[in-house]
């Protein structure tokens, strides 16, 4: 009898999916989660931080401003979800140092520079950005990085 069930990279690509749905965003939501030994560490999704309002309830500044994706990410109200997912693995006292990323879209170049420096080994993602500077960074920092569809 053949084995149905996922591969490990197609499990894990789904939860991304499922997380993603928890995301406060307006424009695109993204979720991410770290995992290591096939064990998954810490789950993130784009959103406002805690105590701050949500994009839901008080419109997207980018939308507003007419910001193109991928530029400017300093004018946003929200988190990535890369960046969720690092604060939850410190907010616990544990680090990621040899996880692998798997993450609804490729991470931007912020998000990649936190990657390179926690040292993420290895990043899959379902969707590409807008965001040439991040495979730049994971290259010469010698991180793969693969489409997974």
């Amino acid at each position: 009898m053949p084995d149905t069930r996922p591969s490990w990279d197609d499990y894990f690509m789904s939860i991304t999916e499922l997380v993603a749905q928890r995301s406060t965003c307006t424009r695109r939501k993204v979720g991410a989660i770290l995992v290591r030994d096939k064990r998954i560490v810490a789950t993130g999704y784009n959103g406002a931080p805690s105590n701050v309002s949500h994009c839901l309830d008080v419109g997207c500044l980018r939308e507003q401003q007419g910001i193109p994706s991928g530029e400017r990410h300093e004018l946003c109200r929200g988190l990535h979800a890369e960046q969720n997912a690092i604060i939850q693995v410190a907010l616990s006292g544990g680090n990621i140092s040899g996880a692998t990323l798997y993450c609804t879209n490729m991470p931007c170049a912020i998000c990649s520079k936190m990657l390179i420096n926690a040292q993420v080994k290895q990043i899959y993602y379902k969707e590409g950005y807008a965001d040439t500077l991040s495979s730049l960074l994971l290259d010469e920092a010698g991180i793969p990085y693969s489409h997974l569809g």
